[in-house]
């Protein structure tokens, strides 16, 4: 690719690249979030919403308020929609099509600088060890606060993943296309709405402990609390936090028996119903 031509795909790229604004006045900080489609659909990662009154504000100025259509907190994506049409919308890549090696660029709005730009290339595709079995893109693109939600794209110019964070050693992972395809297209995410991390009880065996609970969310309503510790689900014991992911699968818009320690009292049982969200393509 000439110079030239990369110069004018990295502007496109940035005019398709947004902020998100949390609070009347972006009071609670901002991320990055993709142009979806020329009619305001904008995707993003989870993480950056922290409130339900989001902004969205454009390469040229212009700032819109914006409706929350999903999120899905376990793959970390979220899709919200601002009153608008003509907008500059990315082009789409295929992250299936990734290779190690491969150049990629990441636009953001890091630590307040708007439309910042950085590359790098393609380090793996694929889980990435003590995260699960999840698929990320791995890049050796320069990150920081603010970048989350933005896209990560080939040299090309076609969006192959949505950045959301920075491992040890520098190494930027981000969402596949593919996921977040998946994601606008099946019309459902399921929730329970907690943060966990695994842990060993005094008996030796593996718990998930309950570290933080979204309001308003499954759990709330089915009174867990912060520092539980989720033991089973429906009659399997929890090996890894695969396990709860796979268990919630599993029993998507339906009941989930959760098996859980609560300080030094005796294991309880609560009945959770689940809730299914609806996505913006529904």
């Amino acid at each position: 690719m000439k110079p030239r031509d990369f110069g004018e795909t990295a502007e496109q790229l940035r005019r398709s690249t947004v902020q998100i604004l949390n609070g009347d006045r972006g009071e609670s900080g901002s991320g990055s979030g993709v142009i979806w489609d020329s009619v305001g659909l904008i995707v993003t990662n989870a993480h950056v919403l922290r409130r339900d009154n989001a902004r969205v504000g454009l390469w040229d100025g212009r700032v819109f308020p914006a409706s929350v259509q999903s999120r899905d907190d376990r793959r970390d994506l979220a899709a919200l929609r601002i009153n608008t049409f003509g907008l500059p919308a990315a082009s789409h890549g295929d992250s299936s099509a990734l290779r190690t090696g491969e150049l990629v660029m990441a636009v953001g709005n890091p630590l307040g600088f708007v439309g910042a730009l950085t590359t790098g290339v393609v380090h793996a595709i694929g889980p990435l060890r003590g995260l699960g079995r999840r698929t990320w893109v791995q890049a050796d693109v320069r990150l920081a606060p603010g970048n989350s939600g933005g896209p990560l794209a080939d040299a090309q110019g076609r969006v192959v993943g949505l950045n959301t964070m920075i491992v040890a050693g520098g190494l930027a992972l981000a969402v596949p296309s593919n996921s977040v395809a998946s994601f606008l297209k099946h019309g459902a995410g399921v929730s329970l709405g907690v943060t966990v991390r695994p842990v060993r009880t005094q008996a030796g065996r593996v718990g998930l402990m309950v570290l933080e609970i979204e309001r308003g969310s499954p759990a709330e309503g089915a009174s867990l609390l912060p520092g539980d510790i989720l033991m089973a689900a429906n009659g399997s014991a929890f090996g890894s936090f695969e396990d709860l992911s796979d268990a919630i699968d599993a029993a998507a818009g339906r009941v989930l028996v959760l098996k859980f320690l609560r300080g030094s009292s005796a294991s309880r049982e609560v009945a959770v119903q689940l809730r299914v969200f609806k996505t913006a393509a529904a």
